[in-house]
């Protein structure tokens, strides 16, 4: 591997943040608001998209889902890339995919056109997602990291929830494409902003020979295998059964798949795609195992809760996305709230406890959620979720970070990225197949057991027949029975969310110790902020550390020393 000038600036010493900095955290914010939207804009519009494109209910719930997937699997793609090439240029690639996607889906006059629309959509939506954390660990030291991803979460949390809102508010008022061509300005913003704003150090050498040293193979390992997995954990009891071939053979070539790239990526290659420093210690296993479930909880919320609310009060689904704000609101404050405690504290450790802690309090109330619950009672439940799922946003982050060296954190962020949306993503699916083998099982106890299996194929769009059941007579009687069925199926995925939050919170706090966050800021693509290169700038940072590292073993890939002081907290040395 070359010799690297990597930049070390003392927080003390660092030059005043000017507004190239500011302006490019901006875009960096925009952009994930943008990709949030899009990520949850169709949930609501997708019945109108597939009567005008003549769509059938499995290839309009493809549109929904292929966003989410490719921003998923490309993620590590995009970080490695920006290692190899440089951060600007790949994360501009990133966003002329998203944008490309964006016109292609706007003028889509097939499901075919629209489905590759969202798949270049959410190819670069995750490029997007997870350069922003890339980038923040060349903007900011990890001590400050927390108020300034707690932004970002506040953006995820926005664009949560206004996008089944606006998507189904554009739907029935306007025309649906204009729920992509909203992206268009904010996409051209960005496109502006950040070549102006993002001043990084170039990478030294020629970007050819650094691509030679590019994990091709196991890139390809790795987006094959995890698409395998996720695709049939998606369409399992949807479009197949969960023991039909078309499930089974490609989830186990998935698994296996994965496997290799683990074999692969830490026996030959010398530059895996995901290193394996990352996870050197209890701390960091545990933290990337948490941010999967927290994914997965946040997400079985998003897509379950509105559905509580359709069936057992009947509301709309847009009224239904509103009814989701006492949960979504309280995650935007806690997620602010604790970047900042830690910002101020150094301490990340606490927040996580107590976010488990109430998350898991949070998903044990939900089960107490009934046909009957009036509004007070509902949104006191929510609340306690959104407070724990909100810290979480924020102090994961911290605990998956701490615990490499400074080359490693790029990294790191990256990686925590990758696994908060493979936990979403799972959490979609898993949730979907707690939730109709739940309902399947109460429809056979009841007098409508022959009609169990049709029911539940589909069952959270099988709730708009429901609804326009009439509440009398016979068919009153099946329409409370289905809803009684629909709440209790719901309850069935709080419980294993509770249990799996449950588990994280023990483990917690037996393996997540306190790390210190103070450590000067060493990156390699630094800012530059007074937008200038070579020898002038370095004479105008005073305090400015040039560290020369020759390996990847000098740069401290393994954790040398871990030291205790006398309040619990670790420093890497």
């Amino acid at each position: 591997m070359e010799t690297k000038n990597r930049e070390a600036v003392p927080d003390s010493k660092k030059p005043g943040r000017g507004w190239r900095f500011y302006g490019t955290f901006a875009c960096l914010a925009l952009l994930n608001l943008i990709c949030a939207i899009d990520a949850t804009i169709l949930a609501v519009a997708l019945p109108t998209i597939a009567t005008a494109l003549n769509a059938t209910a499995i290839q309009a719930f493809w549109c929904g889902t292929s966003f989410l997937l490719c921003s998923t699997v490309f993620q590590p793609t995009w970080a490695s890339f920006s290692h190899m090439i440089g951060r600007k240029s790949v994360l501009l690639a990133a966003l002329f995919l998203f944008t490309a996607g964006t016109i292609i889906a706007s003028v889509a006059r097939t499901i075919t056109h629209l489905l590759v629309g969202r798949c270049f959509q959410g190819s670069g939506g995750g490029g997007l997602v997870g350069l922003t954390y890339v980038l923040l660990a060349d903007l900011v030291s990890l001590r400050e990291r927390g108020k300034w991803m707690s932004i970002i979460s506040l953006q995820w949390a926005i664009g949560s929830v206004i996008g089944p809102v606006i998507g189904g508010a554009m739907a029935l008022d306007t025309t649906w494409r204009w729920i992509f061509w909203l992206n268009i300005p904010f996409c051209v913003l960005a496109a502006v902003g950040v070549p102006i704003c993002l001043k990084l150090h170039p990478r030294e050498g020629s970007v050819w020979e650094r691509l030679k040293d590019f994990d091709w193979f196991g890139s390809f390992i790795f987006i094959a295998a995890t698409t395998s997995f996720l695709i049939p954990i998606t369409w399992g009891g949807v479009m197949y059964e969960w023991k039909s071939w078309r499930t089974l053979v490609p989830m186990m070539l998935g698994i296996f798949g994965l496997l290799g790239f683990i074999v692969y990526s830490v026996s030959f290659s010398s530059e895996p795609l995901i290193r394996r420093s990352l996870f050197n210690s209890p701390t960091a296993i545990t933290a990337y195992a948490g941010t999967v479930v927290h994914g997965m909880i946040v997400w079985a919320l998003l897509y379950y809760m509105p559905l509580f609310f359709e069936v057992s009060k009947n509301y709309s689904p847009v009224t239904s996305g509103v009814a989701i704000f006492p949960f979504t609101f309280t995650v935007a404050p806690a997620a602010v709230v604790v970047g900042v405690v830690i910002a101020k504290t150094g301490r990340y450790r606490p927040s996580i406890w107590i976010g488990w802690f109430l998350t898991t309090f949070g998903m044990g109330v939900l089960i107490y959620l009934k046909q009957s619950t009036n509004v007070p009672s509902w949104i006191f439940l929510s609340l306690v979720a959104g407070t724990g799922t909100g810290m979480l946003f924020s102090a994961q982050g911290f605990a998956a970070q701490c615990s490499v060296s400074n080359v490693d954190l790029p990294f790191a962020g990256a990686t925590y990225s990758f696994f908060r949306a493979f936990g979403q993503t799972f959490g979609v699916a898993i949730s979907g197949v707690i939730f109709q083998n739940s309902f399947k099982t109460k429809i056979l106890g009841t007098p409508y057991a022959s009609h169990a299996i049709e029911w539940s194929r589909d069952a959270s769009a099988f709730v708009q027949v429901v609804k326009m059941w009439s509440r009398e007579g016979e068919q009153g009687v099946v329409r409370q029975a289905v809803v009684n069925a629909y709440v209790e199926s719901l309850r069935m995925v709080w419980i294993v969310m509770c249990i799996f939050a449950g588990v994280i919170f023990v483990a917690s706090l037996v393996w997540i110790d306190e790390i210190s966050l103070t450590r000067e800021l060493e990156t390699e693509q630094g800012f530059r902020y007074d937008g200038k290169k070579g020898a002038d700038e370095e004479q105008q940072r005073p305090g400015l550390k040039v560290l020369e590292i020759k390996t990847e073993e000098e740069a401290g890939m393994e954790i040398k020393n871990v030291s205790t002081d006398e309040f619990g907290t670790s420093s890497i040395e």
